[in-house]
């Protein structure tokens, strides 16, 4: 009797496992399509663009720019209008700030951005890109630091994975003159100083670090 108990356990327990392991397995975690929430809307958003007062996106200037990012389109967070990521990044050497308003670092971070901005001048553009649906937050969150460079409303994080940049926030990446990656540097900065020393010597006719 205890033999029989015993084998139709083992066959018990040999069908859950068959039945276990030919249950698919779950799907991947995938970003969010939506580059921002329902109720930020152009008039929602009016007001938070106005004290924000952020600079203009950065236009096509005639060059493709990089691959990469070519297919890439995002909303200018100071006026909503359409950024071809590719070519409006083209041209000259472009520091790209990855950020989210929820992200403590971040908030740190943006203020010594502007500084390195003020201190490098014309010929290299500081751009960030904000990382989550909520615009109208990451519109306050700017207006707070008195932070006003040119920012690029990308909930669904489309930049950074045609970048391959890793799931870290703050995060930099360098690119040259013709859009492609110089470095990526994904860590958080406390002054001017330290993006300086990071990014290095760019070069704004050939966009070489």
């Amino acid at each position: 009797m205890a033999v029989l108990v015993l084998v139709a356990a083992l066959v018990v327990a040999l069908a859950m496992a068959l039945r276990h392991t030919s249950q698919p397995s779950a799907a991947p975690a995938t970003v969010s399509a939506r580059e921002h929430r329902d109720a930020d809307t152009a008039a929602a958003l009016a007001g938070p663009r106005q004290r924000a007062d952020l600079a203009p996106c950065p236009r096509p200037a005639g060059q493709p720019g990089s691959v990469a990012l070519q297919a890439v389109t995002v909303d200018c967070a100071a006026d909503g209008s359409t950024v071809h990521v590719g070519p409006a990044l083209a041209g000259h050497p472009v520091v790209l700030n990855l950020w989210a308003y929820w992200c403590g670092p971040c908030a740190a971070e943006l203020p010594a951005m502007a500084e390195y901005q003020r201190r490098i001048g014309p010929d290299v553009s500081v751009v960030t890109v904000h990382q989550d649906e909520n615009e109208t937050a990451a519109l306050i969150r700017l207006a707070e630091l008195g932070v006003h460079l040119p920012t690029l409303q990308d909930g669904a994080r489309r930049v950074a994975a045609a970048l391959q940049v890793p799931n870290v926030m703050p995060a930099t990446v360098v690119l040259d003159s013709d859009g492609s990656v110089a470095k990526t540097l994904p860590r958080a900065f406390a002054t001017a100083d330290e993006i300086a020393d990071a990014v290095g010597r760019l070069d704004a006719r050939r966009g070489r670090p």
